[in-house]
């Protein structure tokens, strides 16, 4: 981007503008070359063809998680991952996970009070890992192989007392978007189609959607609160959810400077219960 910038700067130069407009005119194209290149996702690109077959790269000191070279996963997300899977398992019974990522959650999961832990995970690399990981959790892991759309339509309905959606009791949503087209939208498709139906009256469900948070974060918003109101809100009323019955809390936590999708000191946590 540097060699970009100084081309720039040479041809700005060199046509007959002031200071004041030239030093504008390079400030804004230099930010817009940073943005284009710190995306996540390149315009219509689409990983989910290969997704599961491709390597999970956890790295030597086992902070961060990269698959087909995209941040899944990252050490300093502990005191959020452990918020999000409290809430999961608030209930205690049967908590579903989608996304099995670096175990953080569902560590977390596994110091609670509950009785059954069912995660899926699609990637067979991360897959492999859950499947050792869980010959040694203190509660019943029932690890499901394949992508969310495939298994989640089998199971059986009001089945579970929390759900952590994160891809990424209650439910636990926590998994990957997998193409820049469903970057800030893919959680409401699990959402609006399956959450109320899996879960028990009176359960909760719980998601985060980083490395769309991070974006609106970093772009659109300055209050986190805002954000989750004007942007899954409405979308969580939509589902079914009642709004009175949907809280969130905010923590702090704020990230590494060298990571790729979230850049903001602010977490949130949604609680959204079942009724």
């Amino acid at each position: 981007m540097n060699k970009s910038i100084n081309i720039l700067h040479k041809i700005v130069s060199a046509a007959k503008y002031s200071n004041q407009v030239r030093d504008k005119l390079i400030g804004t194209a230099a930010r817009t070359m940073s943005t284009s290149q710190n995306k996540i996702f390149n315009q219509g690109e689409d990983c989910k063809p290969s997704w599961t077959s491709a390597g999970a790269d956890y790295n030597e000191k086992d902070t961060h998680l990269e698959i087909m070279g995209k941040p899944v996963m990252e050490r300093w997300e502990t005191p959020y991952m452990h918020l999000l899977a409290t809430i999961a398992s608030s209930k205690g019974g049967k908590v579903l996970e989608i996304g099995f990522g670096m175990a953080i959650a569902a560590s977390k999961i596994q110091s609670r009070e509950i009785s059954e832990h069912w995660i899926i995970e699609c990637n067979a690399g991360v897959f492999d890992r859950l499947q050792t990981w869980g010959k040694d959790q203190p509660h019943t892991v029932v690890p499901l192989k394949g992508m969310w759309e495939e298994v989640v339509p089998i199971l059986p309905s009001g089945h579970f007392d929390g759900i952590l959606y994160d891809a990424y009791p209650g439910i636990l949503y926590d998994t990957y978007p997998l193409s820049e087209e469903d970057w800030h939208t893919h959680q409401f498709a699990f959402i609006k189609n399956h959450a109320k139906r899996l879960l028990k009256p009176g359960g909760v469900l719980t998601y985060c959607n980083l490395t769309s948070w991070g974006e609106l974060m970093k772009n659109k918003y300055t209050d986190i609160e805002q954000m989750f109101q004007e942007t899954q809100v409405p979308h969580l009323v939509e589902a079914g959810f009642m709004k009175n019955k949907i809280t969130t809390q905010v923590i702090d936590n704020k990230p590494p400077q060298d990571c790729k999708y979230y850049s903001t000191a602010k977490m949130i946590g949604p609680t959204i219960i079942n009724e």
